[in-house]
């Protein structure tokens, strides 16, 4: 698949953004565990907080292949600022742009789209992952409102000073045939009994904001409800498809990151009076790899295409997502061999 003129250009564009607002402070942040507000309120200057979104609530209405770009080319060069761009659009923003009301998109999507807040998307759980009906967290509804209670795990974005909401995952009853009713609120950061609990120390990405999520009594609004009460997994479901296009995105790029690097080092390092990249030892597994990384961003362009499309990508998304994440580890070491 060929990109259109425009987004070769946005993919330019977003490179030598991150060559220069990126890459010479990506090892700083990542030692010291810096969140790069500032970097994220530039991308959103830049319109790459709201790529995939209408204009009409603040994005630029590019669609889900050219995000998908701009994701690659963001982990290109450091993966926790392109996880938190990929995170709070599209599981914090896409989830209200497909389900949200009117009101819940210009109060929670306008500013999100513009760089002036992110995302949050909390289904995760210390005891289930993927299986919706292991859910422990719940929400009870009252007169005002509703109450939730539960934690949330290995959730992204929702401690930082641009966190604006939380889009989670509650069981709010049983239904007929006697399983969870599943249904999703927007909480609001801040919002009474809202807990958030100390950053993981993890193995990397040390800049993105990962941490783990408490509701103790936690109050929110009638106009919180996502979508209809009991269509929880639908969004569930739907909001992650998109997900994992960006995190095939991210895992290419970051394998072609550790390629671009490993040749320039390759082409530098001499052993036995020649650059190490004229030995057919080194310079086959390069091309090897090159050929490997076409392929998977074959696979995460054809996902995206067909989510621009409005047609059902689920399993695409999924396959690009294993075949790309599968080969940023191997390019990783691939990358620490040649070096």
């Amino acid at each position: 698949m060929e990109l259109s003129d425009e987004q070769r250009a946005l993919q330019s564009t977003v490179r030598e953004f991150a060559e220069a607002e990126i890459a010479p402070h990506a090892a700083a942040w990542d030692r010291n565990g810096t969140f790069p507000a500032q970097t994220v309120r530039k991308l959103g200057d830049l319109g790459i907080m709201g790529l995939p979104f209408p204009e009409q609530y603040g994005g630029l209405g590019a669609g889900a292949l050219s995000f998908a770009v701009a994701v690659e080319e963001l982990t290109r060069v450091d993966s926790s600022v392109a996880i938190t761009v990929a995170a709070s659009v599209s599981l914090g923003g896409t989830p209200i742009l497909a389900f949200g009301t009117e009101e819940q998109k210009q109060r929670w999507l306008v500013p999100l789209a513009r760089g002036e807040t992110i995302g949050a998307f909390a289904s995760t759980e210390p005891g289930m992952g993927s299986d919706v009906q292991g859910a422990e967290t719940t929400a009870r509804q009252e007169q005002d409102g509703w109450v939730l209670n539960g934690t949330k795990a290995y959730i992204t974005n929702a401690g930082t000073e641009l966190s604006s909401f939380v889009t989670t995952t509650a069981i709010t009853g049983q239904r007929d045939d006697g399983r969870s009713e599943l249904s999703t609120f927007i909480v609001p950061v801040g919002a009474p009994g809202f807990v958030p609990q100390k950053p993981y120390h993890k193995m990397g990405w040390h800049a993105s904001d990962t941490r783990e999520l408490s509701y103790q009594d936690c109050r929110v609004g009638t106009d919180a409800l996502l979508g209809e009460r009991g269509g929880g997994a639908r969004v569930f479901l739907s909001t992650l498809d998109g997900g994992r296009i960006g995190v095939a995105a991210m895992g290419v790029g970051l394998a072609q990151g550790c390629l671009d690097q490993s040749v320039a080092w390759a082409n530098q390092r001499c052993a036995f009076g020649h650059p190490i990249a004229r030995y057919q030892a080194v310079s086959f597994e390069l091309a090897a790899l090159q050929a490997q990384i076409s392929a998977a961003r074959s696979l995460v362009y054809r996902a995206a295409a067909l989510r621009d499309a409005q047609q059902r990508h689920t399993q695409e998304a999924a396959e690009a997502k294993l075949i790309a994440s599968e080969l940023a580890v191997h390019a990783a070491n691939v990358a620490m061999q040649v070096h």
